[in-house]
Protein backbone atom coordinates (compact mmCIF):
# COMPACT_ATOMS: atom_id res chain seq x y z
CA UNK A 1 0.00 0.00 0.00
CA UNK A 2 1.20 3.49 -0.87
CA UNK A 3 -0.29 6.90 -0.21
CA UNK A 4 0.20 9.24 -3.15
CA UNK A 5 -1.13 12.47 -4.61
CA UNK A 6 -2.59 12.00 -8.09
CA UNK A 7 -3.56 14.69 -10.59
CA UNK A 8 -6.80 14.34 -12.52
CA UNK A 9 -6.13 14.14 -16.26
CA UNK A 10 -9.78 13.72 -17.27
CA UNK A 11 -13.17 13.00 -15.72
CA UNK A 12 -16.01 12.25 -18.13
CA UNK A 13 -19.52 10.81 -17.93
CA UNK A 14 -20.14 7.40 -19.54
CA UNK A 15 -23.82 7.28 -18.58
CA UNK A 16 -26.15 9.48 -16.54
CA UNK A 17 -24.53 8.25 -13.32
CA UNK A 18 -21.26 6.49 -14.26
CA UNK A 19 -17.98 8.39 -14.72
CA UNK A 20 -14.51 7.57 -16.00
CA UNK A 21 -11.58 9.34 -14.34
CA UNK A 22 -7.95 9.14 -15.46
CA UNK A 23 -5.36 9.99 -12.81
CA UNK A 24 -1.63 10.61 -13.21
CA UNK A 25 0.84 9.66 -10.49
CA UNK A 26 2.89 6.86 -8.93
CA UNK A 27 1.15 3.58 -9.78
CA UNK A 28 4.01 1.28 -8.69
CA UNK A 29 1.98 -0.30 -5.86
CA UNK A 30 -0.67 -1.57 -8.29
CA UNK A 31 0.52 -5.04 -9.23
CA UNK A 32 -2.45 -6.61 -11.02
CA UNK A 33 -6.11 -6.54 -12.04
CA UNK A 34 -8.78 -6.71 -9.36
CA UNK A 35 -7.05 -4.42 -6.87
CA UNK A 36 -8.63 -1.17 -5.70
CA UNK A 37 -7.69 2.30 -4.51
CA UNK A 38 -9.08 4.32 -1.60
CA UNK A 39 -9.66 8.00 -2.28
CA UNK A 40 -9.76 10.80 0.29
CA UNK A 41 -12.24 13.55 -0.56
CA UNK A 42 -12.16 16.96 1.06
CA UNK A 43 -14.97 17.31 3.58
CA UNK A 44 -15.57 13.56 3.99
CA UNK A 45 -14.23 11.44 6.85
CA UNK A 46 -14.12 8.02 5.18
CA UNK A 47 -12.21 7.33 1.98
CA UNK A 48 -14.06 5.97 -1.05
CA UNK A 49 -12.89 2.52 -2.28
CA UNK A 50 -12.90 2.35 -6.10
CA UNK A 51 -11.75 -0.59 -8.22
CA UNK A 52 -8.93 -0.14 -10.71
CA UNK A 53 -10.22 -0.16 -14.29
CA UNK A 54 -6.75 0.00 -15.86
CA UNK A 55 -3.19 0.95 -15.01
CA UNK A 56 -0.53 1.74 -17.61
CA UNK A 57 2.79 3.33 -16.59
CA UNK A 58 1.89 6.49 -14.61
CA UNK A 59 -1.81 6.55 -15.55
CA UNK A 60 -4.53 5.05 -13.37
CA UNK A 61 -8.08 4.75 -14.69
CA UNK A 62 -11.10 4.31 -12.47
CA UNK A 63 -14.80 4.03 -13.36
CA UNK A 64 -17.26 4.84 -10.61
CA UNK A 65 -20.96 5.45 -10.05
CA UNK A 66 -22.18 8.66 -8.42
CA UNK A 67 -24.47 7.18 -5.77
CA UNK A 68 -23.85 9.39 -2.74
CA UNK A 69 -22.45 12.76 -1.71
CA UNK A 70 -18.83 11.59 -1.92
CA UNK A 71 -18.93 10.13 -5.41
CA UNK A 72 -21.16 13.01 -6.53
CA UNK A 73 -18.37 15.36 -5.40
CA UNK A 74 -15.90 13.28 -7.44
CA UNK A 75 -18.13 13.62 -10.51
CA UNK A 76 -17.84 17.40 -10.29
CA UNK A 77 -14.03 17.39 -10.21
CA UNK A 78 -12.08 18.57 -13.25
CA UNK A 79 -8.67 18.15 -14.88
CA UNK A 80 -5.82 19.64 -12.90
CA UNK A 81 -7.30 18.98 -9.46
CA UNK A 82 -5.53 16.52 -7.17
CA UNK A 83 -6.60 13.58 -5.00
CA UNK A 84 -4.99 11.81 -2.04
CA UNK A 85 -5.06 8.12 -3.00
CA UNK A 86 -4.10 4.89 -1.24
CA UNK A 87 -3.00 2.48 -3.98
CA UNK A 88 -2.22 -1.22 -4.24
CA UNK A 89 -5.05 -2.38 -1.99
CA UNK A 90 -6.54 -5.88 -2.16
CA UNK A 91 -5.26 -9.15 -3.56
CA UNK A 92 -6.55 -9.01 -7.15
CA UNK A 93 -7.24 -11.81 -9.61
CA UNK A 94 -4.95 -14.81 -10.19
CA UNK A 95 -4.46 -15.11 -13.96
CA UNK A 96 -2.54 -18.40 -13.74
CA UNK A 97 -5.77 -20.40 -13.36
CA UNK A 98 -7.53 -18.98 -16.43
CA UNK A 99 -6.93 -21.76 -18.92
CA UNK A 100 -7.30 -21.13 -22.65
CA UNK A 101 -10.91 -19.86 -22.68
CA UNK A 102 -11.64 -17.78 -19.58
CA UNK A 103 -15.09 -16.28 -18.98
CA UNK A 104 -15.45 -12.80 -17.44
CA UNK A 105 -18.82 -11.83 -15.92
CA UNK A 106 -19.52 -8.29 -14.75
CA UNK A 107 -22.64 -6.61 -13.45
CA UNK A 108 -23.10 -2.84 -13.30
CA UNK A 109 -20.16 -1.16 -11.57
CA UNK A 110 -18.65 -4.62 -11.21
CA UNK A 111 -17.67 -4.32 -14.88
CA UNK A 112 -14.68 -1.91 -14.56
CA UNK A 113 -12.12 -4.17 -12.81
CA UNK A 114 -12.61 -6.83 -15.47
CA UNK A 115 -11.15 -4.60 -18.19
CA UNK A 116 -7.53 -4.73 -16.97
CA UNK A 117 -7.97 -8.48 -16.41
CA UNK A 118 -9.26 -8.94 -19.97
CA UNK A 119 -6.42 -6.87 -21.40
CA UNK A 120 -3.77 -8.96 -19.65
CA UNK A 121 -5.44 -12.25 -20.57
CA UNK A 122 -5.60 -11.16 -24.21
CA UNK A 123 -1.90 -10.22 -24.06
CA UNK A 124 -1.28 -13.82 -22.98
CA UNK A 125 -3.14 -15.05 -26.07
CA UNK A 126 -6.28 -16.27 -24.28
CA UNK A 127 -9.69 -16.45 -25.96
CA UNK A 128 -11.72 -14.25 -23.64
CA UNK A 129 -15.52 -14.35 -23.47
CA UNK A 130 -17.14 -11.43 -21.62
CA UNK A 131 -20.70 -11.05 -20.29
CA UNK A 132 -21.77 -7.59 -19.15
CA UNK A 133 -25.02 -7.25 -17.24
CA UNK A 134 -27.13 -4.11 -16.77
CA UNK A 135 -30.73 -3.23 -15.93
CA UNK A 136 -31.44 -1.27 -19.10
CA UNK A 137 -29.83 0.01 -22.32
CA UNK A 138 -29.18 3.46 -20.84
CA UNK A 139 -26.84 1.92 -18.24
CA UNK A 140 -24.58 0.06 -20.68
CA UNK A 141 -20.91 1.07 -20.74
CA UNK A 142 -17.51 -0.43 -21.68
CA UNK A 143 -18.90 -2.81 -24.31
CA UNK A 144 -16.76 -1.34 -27.08
CA UNK A 145 -13.69 -1.25 -24.83
CA UNK A 146 -13.78 -5.02 -24.38
CA UNK A 147 -14.47 -5.57 -28.08
CA UNK A 148 -11.43 -3.44 -28.94
CA UNK A 149 -9.30 -5.91 -26.97
CA UNK A 150 -10.56 -8.73 -29.19
CA UNK A 151 -12.91 -10.24 -26.61
CA UNK A 152 -16.20 -11.89 -27.56
CA UNK A 153 -18.78 -9.76 -25.75
CA UNK A 154 -22.41 -10.39 -24.82
CA UNK A 155 -24.51 -7.73 -23.09
CA UNK A 156 -27.60 -8.59 -21.05
CA UNK A 157 -30.29 -6.19 -19.84
CA UNK A 158 -32.97 -7.09 -17.34
CA UNK A 159 -35.68 -5.27 -19.30
CA UNK A 160 -34.52 -6.58 -22.69
CA UNK A 161 -33.93 -3.09 -24.12
CA UNK A 162 -30.47 -4.12 -25.38
CA UNK A 163 -28.69 -7.41 -26.01
CA UNK A 164 -29.92 -10.59 -24.34
CA UNK A 165 -32.99 -10.15 -22.15
CA UNK A 166 -32.48 -11.26 -18.57
CA UNK A 167 -29.52 -11.74 -16.27
CA UNK A 168 -25.85 -12.61 -16.90
CA UNK A 169 -26.66 -16.23 -16.11
CA UNK A 170 -28.97 -16.30 -19.14
CA UNK A 171 -25.97 -15.80 -21.41
CA UNK A 172 -23.45 -18.32 -20.06
CA UNK A 173 -21.56 -20.08 -22.88
CA UNK A 174 -21.33 -23.88 -23.00
CA UNK A 175 -17.55 -24.07 -23.04
CA UNK A 176 -15.13 -22.12 -20.85
CA UNK A 177 -12.13 -23.16 -18.80
CA UNK A 178 -12.50 -20.84 -15.78
CA UNK A 179 -14.40 -17.72 -14.79
CA UNK A 180 -13.86 -14.37 -13.10
CA UNK A 181 -16.72 -12.24 -11.85
CA UNK A 182 -17.51 -8.98 -10.09
CA UNK A 183 -20.83 -7.39 -9.24
CA UNK A 184 -23.58 -7.09 -6.64
CA UNK A 185 -23.98 -10.00 -4.24
CA UNK A 186 -27.28 -11.32 -5.68
CA UNK A 187 -25.56 -11.62 -9.07
CA UNK A 188 -22.52 -13.33 -7.53
CA UNK A 189 -24.75 -15.88 -5.79
CA UNK A 190 -26.52 -16.62 -9.07
CA UNK A 191 -23.21 -17.02 -10.89
CA UNK A 192 -21.97 -19.33 -8.13
CA UNK A 193 -24.94 -21.65 -8.65
CA UNK A 194 -24.97 -21.50 -12.45
CA UNK A 195 -21.28 -21.98 -13.31
CA UNK A 196 -19.75 -25.36 -14.07
CA UNK A 197 -16.09 -24.65 -13.24
CA UNK A 198 -14.08 -23.08 -10.48
CA UNK A 199 -13.68 -19.32 -10.53
CA UNK A 200 -12.87 -16.15 -8.66
CA UNK A 201 -15.37 -13.69 -7.16
CA UNK A 202 -14.62 -10.04 -6.49
CA UNK A 203 -16.88 -8.68 -3.75
CA UNK A 204 -18.27 -5.17 -3.49
CA UNK A 205 -18.45 -4.26 0.19
CA UNK A 206 -18.80 -1.06 2.20
CA UNK A 207 -15.44 -0.41 3.85
CA UNK A 208 -14.24 1.65 6.77
CA UNK A 209 -10.45 1.78 6.61
CA UNK A 210 -9.86 -0.17 3.39
CA UNK A 211 -6.66 -1.86 4.57
CA UNK A 212 -7.69 -4.45 7.17
CA UNK A 213 -7.68 -2.56 10.47
CA UNK A 214 -11.37 -2.21 11.28
CA UNK A 215 -12.78 -5.68 10.37
CA UNK A 216 -15.86 -3.92 8.98
CA UNK A 217 -15.99 -5.81 5.68
CA UNK A 218 -15.60 -9.43 6.77
CA UNK A 219 -16.91 -12.34 4.69
CA UNK A 220 -17.54 -15.93 5.85
CA UNK A 221 -15.31 -18.57 4.26
CA UNK A 222 -14.51 -22.24 4.90
CA UNK A 223 -11.39 -21.13 6.81
CA UNK A 224 -13.09 -18.42 8.88
CA UNK A 225 -13.87 -14.77 8.34
CA UNK A 226 -11.80 -12.92 5.74
CA UNK A 227 -11.56 -9.17 5.28
CA UNK A 228 -12.71 -8.15 1.80
CA UNK A 229 -10.29 -5.22 1.79
CA UNK A 230 -7.25 -7.27 2.86
CA UNK A 231 -7.64 -10.99 2.07
CA UNK A 232 -10.02 -10.01 -0.75
CA UNK A 233 -11.73 -8.50 -2.58
CA UNK A 234 -11.18 -11.65 -4.66
CA UNK A 235 -12.13 -15.02 -3.19
CA UNK A 236 -12.04 -18.44 -4.86
CA UNK A 237 -15.39 -20.15 -5.44
CA UNK A 238 -14.62 -23.13 -3.20
CA UNK A 239 -13.79 -20.91 -0.22
CA UNK A 240 -17.04 -18.93 -0.08
CA UNK A 241 -19.81 -19.55 2.45
CA UNK A 242 -22.97 -17.67 1.52
CA UNK A 243 -25.31 -16.29 4.16
CA UNK A 244 -28.79 -17.75 3.76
Amino acid sequence: MKQEIFEIKSNVALTATVYKMVLVGDTSAITGPGQFVNILLEGFYLRRPISVNDCVEDELTIIYKAVGKGTEAMARMTAGQTLDVLTGLGNGYDLSLAGDKPLLIGGGVGVPPLYMLARQLREEGKDVFVILGFNTKDEVFCEEDFKALGCEVTVTTVDGSYGVKGFVTNALPENYTYFYTCGPEPMLKAVYKATATSGQFSFEERMGCGFGACMGCSCKTVTGNKRICKEGPVLVKEDILWDK
